[in-house]
């Protein structure tokens, strides 16, 4: 199947324009048979914010935008797949074309603008999967004419409290006027405070939820440090390094770069990790990280976990790589932990922080 997928779909994908191809995905992955899941290699599986991932591999927010297809992705050998980003109402986006590939950087830009049909919509669909296990993630975001948005983020936890296995509190699309500001260190306190007041009291009849943030890769040092002492002091669960970058590195070759939107894929890799690295350092391992950007390779994968990350997530890799980079990420990780003598990845974490600060 994943064979047939990369030398005969993933082509013909590439002749369309690119968010159609995406579409054109999500479409065949709901409606199309998927062999049986495969059979991960125990040395993968962890224990990580509470819950039982049997790979570190996930599928990032962004591709399952309205959580049409969490069970199809793991399905495709996914250890966890995370949905949205979801707002309270449903909210079309920015304007078309807004997702643009870069074939010479292996990279892609998307101006999407948290376009979603809304809680609700995902609620039926996570609702009607709900006894199937897995663990899937919701990613929560706020409207863009929100003018209380940390209420809309308080909104999202009342909307899935009962679904998600964790959430995620995107703060740091570029592509949503002013997001990027609840990053700052008085803001963000204010709003974890209400999004885990929120969690706590729902966790009085519901279980525990994760909470984890998600941050930029284009924070400064020192926004970086406001940003960890409150996730800290807020007794979070976890950190997700990182979004998309607003920047464009000088090695990049492609004439879309000049497109505006946040950048991904294997452009967005050293920044990124870099950024994991530095959280790496500041958390002290009170929580895990989950690392994202320019994972593409089975050495990429393992670049992240020795930078801090305790999970890894991808999206952009699959447009250049194909579904059949999820099987040899993990076999590939397998096999970096069996030749050092390690019996899991807790081993790893970290290991290699020196060589990316």
């Amino acid at each position: 199947m994943m064979g047939f997928f990369d030398s005969v779909a993933l082509p013909m994908l590439h002749a369309v324009q690119a968010e159609r191809a995406h579409n054109l995905t999500v479409f065949a992955l709901r409606y199309f048979p998927l062999p049986p899941a495969p059979v991960d290699d125990d040395i993968l599986a962890q224990n990580v914010f509470g819950l039982d991932f049997v790979n570190p591999v996930g599928m990032a927010a962004g591709f399952d935008k309205d959580a049409r297809v969490p069970d199809a992705l793991l399905q495709l050998g996914f250890g966890f797949a995370e949905v949205g980003t979801l707002t309270p109402l449903p909210q079309v986006g920015n304007a078309k074309p807004r997702l643009f590939r870069l074939h010479e950087d292996r990279g892609v830009i998307n101006r999407f603008g948290f376009n979603n049909q809304g809680h609700a919509a995902a609620r039926d669909r996570l609702l009607a999967r709900s006894a199937k296990g897995g663990v899937v993630g919701v990613n929560i975001g706020a409207n863009k004419e929100a003018t209380d948005r940390a209420a809309d983020y308080v909104a999202g936890i009342w909307a899935f409290a009962d679904l998600a296995s964790y959430f995620t509190i995107n703060v740091s699309s570029p592509n949503t006027p002013g997001l990027r500001n609840l990053q700052q260190a008085g803001a963000l306190d204010d709003l974890l405070a209400r999004v885990l007041e929120a969690r706590d009291e729902a966790a009085e009849t519901l279980p525990r939820r994760p909470v984890l943030l998600k941050i930029a890769p284009d924070l400064t040092l020192k926004e970086l440090d406001g940003v960890v002492r409150v996730a800290r002091a807020k007794n979070i669960d976890g950190v997700i390094v990182s979004n998309t970058t607003s920047s464009r590195p000088d090695t990049m070759r492609d004439d879309a770069q000049s497109e505006i939107g946040g950048l991904s894929g294997a452009p967005l890799f050293a920044l990124s990790t870099h950024m994991l690295a530095q959280t790496f350092l500041r958390v002290e391992k009170q929580f895990p990280l989950i690392g994202v950007g320019g994972v593409d390779s089975p050495e990429a994968a393992w670049a992240k976990i020795e930078a801090g990350a305790t999970l890894i997530q991808l999206y952009s890799a699959l447009v250049y790589e194909g579904m059949g980079l999820i099987e040899r990420i993990k076999a590939g990780l397998a096999a970096h932990l069996r030749a050092r003598g390690m019996s899991q990845i807790e081993e790893a974490v970290g290991t290699g922080v020196a060589d990316w600060i």
